[in-house]
């Protein structure tokens, strides 16, 4: 059975997703870092379900997600996030809100590719849907004893079955919020990206 941790877990990612792109989407309104962070830490128990393959994703994920909460007492938006590094000269230093916004959208991204390719594969196997993500999203920005570790990992990856098991939910149950999270985790993705783009900050660091 799940514990309190999963029990209903993809259900709460992609209610809290949804409402996150309801925001994005109305283009009026600017997302507010505390309910994205909370929404972000809703998906820091999948990676734990992933296992050794995903241990140091899991580990960035769960301290960056924490930073932004922190950072949501007293910087109210994202796009504040982001200009009061920029004012502060600290983009790109280690530890920055926006660095870790940077990481923590990844960490979205990789979990929305994973689960289409979960939808798209058939079998038991997460291998290739992890791998996939894994090489779509994180792999250009990892060094190769990292890529290492975590393609020894992906043989010690649970099956579908074990996890959806741990995530107390079946197939199509599963289908269903995985889909409602890939369709709405997109224009947020988009959305964190531009307030890059927009800053000439650029992504790809």
């Amino acid at each position: 059975m799940a514990n309190s941790d999963t029990d209903k877990l993809l259900r709460k990612i992609a209610v809290a997703f949804n409402e996150l792109a309801v925001t994005v989407n109305s283009q009026t309104a600017d997302v507010d870092v505390a309910t994205f962070s909370h929404a972000c830490s809703l998906v820091s128990p999948l990676f734990g379900c992933l296992g050794f393959a995903f241990k140091f994703a899991e580990m960035d994920y769960v301290a960056k997600v924490a930073d932004l909460a922190v950072a949501s007492k007293s910087i109210m938006t994202l796009q504040a996030l982001l200009d009061h590094d920029i004012t502060g000269n600290s983009v790109r230093k280690a530890g920055s809100h926006t660095r870790n916004l940077l990481r923590v959208k990844r960490g979205l991204d990789m979990v929305r590719v994973l689960f289409q390719q979960i939808i798209a594969t058939e079998g038991n196997s997460l291998k290739d849907p992890a791998s996939k993500a894994y090489a779509q999203v994180f792999a250009p920005h990892h060094g190769w004893a990292i890529r290492k570790a975590v393609a020894a990992g992906m043989y010690a990856l649970p099956t579908k079955a074990q996890l959806l098991n741990k995530l107390n939910e079946d197939e199509a149950s599963a289908r269903v919020h995985m889909q409602s999270y890939i369709t709405a985790s997109a224009p947020v993705i988009v959305y964190i990206d531009n307030l890059f783009i927009s800053r000439q900050l650029g992504t790809d660091w």
